[in-house]
């Protein structure tokens, strides 16, 4: 009897213990849908788009998520045909649990210049590696506010909405490139267009895919940012100075993948990826005013950090000099890959996903970067399927949008189901009960 005690008292320890490292508070689902739903102009234009194949709704799949004031933008990049606009926001204060998605910043901003028709869809092994090469398809826009397809932004200090625009359509189908690779910034006080930059070809390589934009900004220098635009494709970063309105390539083996950490089973799919550089975070201001830029491969599990006036000094980062000033940071663990990550200032934490585990954790950059000092801030294998974006606003609130992706790239999903949700929950509560919080 006393053994079975001591077993017992033991096993109440052990799960004590265990329980500790997770947080007490869960994430709150705010919006969730089985399909995405868009506010036509009218009821006859939802009806045109979707007889002519310009509307698919199954085909509609969010991906990226950010937050300004009382609207949610949500990405629905054009993976295949009949994507009805890739740049969108939700009202806030909307009381529908799957409210509708209005283009940003207009239907005519978010309208295809070409004619692209469904296709027979394949059944890629490796997603968009296997994917046909995009044709050109040699037009010019009429509008400069037009986006093709995004998968990233970011809302800097500044009320500026950063948007990485891909300009490919029908990835999965029949690929055509619209448009190069751009950045556009939209003043969200006015919702117009500040600055359109096409990063130039030569600082793409045959294997580039720009799917992901963080930008650098402070309130008191709004016209001395940076972005910074991981290649997960071709393994470099591009570095675009707003105020020079010129930007240049990085390369470095840190941002290359990890060949054991290329393996992935998420809701029920396997698959093997080779992304490299994907999820970058802008951490805070040391005292000599320069701040550090932590980034991670997505097939990989370990973090890595560079300053930031490293990647400003374009003739010292690409003049062959700047190897030992990346620095390895460690390692998150077993099944810790990662699609994004944002640092949080209130809290001097970084939030993170964990796709391999339908969760989300943090790390308090205060400490060693451990498996025993990253925190489980939720982790959920019903609505944290793919935790596919994340950010955090300054309320402190962390957004995190989750989508079934590898579902929909190698299965089907089901439409009478939840397949997409936008999550919701304050800082300092999901990190209490964690390693985070100090």
């Amino acid at each position: 009897m006393y053994s079975i005690r001591l077993v017992s008292l033991g096993l109440v320890l052990c799960l004590i213990s265990c329980w500790s490292w997770s947080a007490l508070a869960k994430l709150e689902e705010k919006f969730s849908w089985k399909q995405l739903a868009f506010d036509w102009p009218s009821p006859e234009a939802e009806a045109e788009a979707k007889a002519t194949g310009h509307y698919i709704e199954e085909n509609n799949l969010p991906l990226g998520v950010e937050r300004w004031q009382n609207r949610i933008f949500v990405t629905v990049p054009r993976w295949k045909a009949g994507v009805a606009a890739t740049l969108n926001y939700i009202d806030l204060t909307s009381t529908e649990k799957s409210p509708k998605l209005h283009p940003y910043p207009s239907w005519e901003a978010n309208k295809l210049p070409i004619d692209v028709q469904p296709q027979e869809q394949k059944t890629p092994s490796g997603g968009r590696l296997d994917a046909d090469k995009a044709q050109d398809a040699g037009i010019q826009l009429k509008d400069n506010s037009t986006i093709i397809s995004t998968f990233r932004i970011q809302v800097d200090v500044c009320d500026r909405l950063w948007v990485l625009d891909t300009g490919l359509a029908d990835i999965l189908g029949s690929p055509k490139k619209i448009t190069p690779n751009t950045i556009l910034i939209f003043d969200l006080k006015t919702d117009t267009l500040l600055r359109r930059f096409t990063i130039p070809a030569d600082q793409s390589k045959e294997d580039s895919f720009f799917a992901n934009i963080v930008v650098d900004a402070d309130r008191s220098e709004c016209q001395d940012a940076f972005a910074y635009i991981p290649d997960l494709g071709a393994y470099g970063v591009i570095v675009y100075s707003l105020r020079n309105d010129k930007s240049y390539r990085v390369k470095h083996n840190f941002f290359h993948f990890d060949p054991l950490q290329g393996d992935f089973n998420v809701g029920g799919v396997n698959f093997q990826w080779t992304d490299g550089v994907f999820g970058l975070a802008v951490g805070p201001m040391n005292p000599d005013h320069s701040k550090d830029i932590y980034f991670h491969a997505l097939a990989s599990t370990k973090e890595f950090k560079v300053s930031n006036r490293v990647l400003q000094n374009e003739s010292h980062v690409t003049g062959g000099d700047s190897y030992y000033d990346f620095k390895y940071v460690g390692d998150r663990g077993m099944n810790g890959q990662s699609t994004a990550e944002v640092f949080d200032p209130e809290t001097g934490v970084i939030f993170y996903t964990q796709v391999n585990k339908d969760a989300i954790a943090c790390w308090n950059i205060k400490r060693p970067y451990t498996p025993d000092t990253q925190g489980l801030i939720d982790s959920d294998s019903h609505t944290l399927v793919f935790p596919n974006d994340l950010k955090i606003d300054n309320e402190g609130t962390i957004w995190v949008l989750s989508d079934k992706m590898p579902t929909y790239l190698y299965k089907e999903l089901d439409p009478s189901a939840v397949n997409y949700r936008i999550l919701m929950g304050n800082n300092r509560d999901l990190i209490k009960g964690t390693p985070c919080e100090m």
